[in-house]
């Protein structure tokens, strides 16, 4: 399986780095992510549980970074158990590049490989399953991101809105009072 896509972060492109190596956040946003423990430095084990078609199962993991070139990209080699459900591994490239003061856009490519009973379900469904797992994994990791780090406006507009004064001589100074 391959899988390649992008994915636009609201965010600047350091705050992304720091974000994809905060492993409190990572495991918020992974589906079916239940753990993510440091085993040493760039290594880490995972525990989660994902569906692929009609197989269900609780998978154990390893997963080591490489080949950093902060705050810019990395390798994230991967493999995984999940009992008679079957096994995984594989590797992912992630580059980010900055394409404004705020916004970053995030490349990947990943291929994995599977065995025992995931492997008999078929390369459509697996392919579907990683799309819907990835589509979960950005839409979870750009919440994160909007609590964590709202753009400086949307803190302009919301800092005024917690102090209604300022927000009213701010609107007057502006204009727009009565509006």
């Amino acid at each position: 399986m391959q899988l390649t896509s992008q994915q636009s972060l609201p965010v600047p492109q350091a705050i992304a780095w720091e974000a994809l190596n905060d492993t409190a956040m990572l495991q918020a946003a992974i589906p079916g992510c239940e753990s993510i423990t440091a085993t040493g430095e760039d290594s880490f084990e995972v525990a989660l549980t994902a569906a692929i078609g009609p197989v269900k199962a609780k998978f154990k993991g390893k997963l080591k970074l490489s080949d950093l070139q902060p705050p810019t990209s990395y390798t994230i080699h991967f493999e995984g158990q999940g009992g008679a459900a079957g096994h995984g591994k594989g590797q992912a490239t992630v580059r980010l590049e900055s394409t404004g003061p705020n916004d970053t856009l995030l490349h990947y490519t990943a291929t994995a490989s599977v065995g025992g009973k995931i492997a008999q379900i078929g390369s459509r469904l697996i392919d579907m399953a990683a799309q819907k797992m990835a589509g979960e994994f950005f839409t979870a990791f750009e919440q994160q991101l909007a609590v964590r780090h709202p753009r400086a406006a949307d803190s302009v507009v919301v800092a005024a809105q917690a102090r209604p004064g300022l927000w009213s001589r701010l609107m007057a100074w502006l204009g727009l009072r009565g509006r």
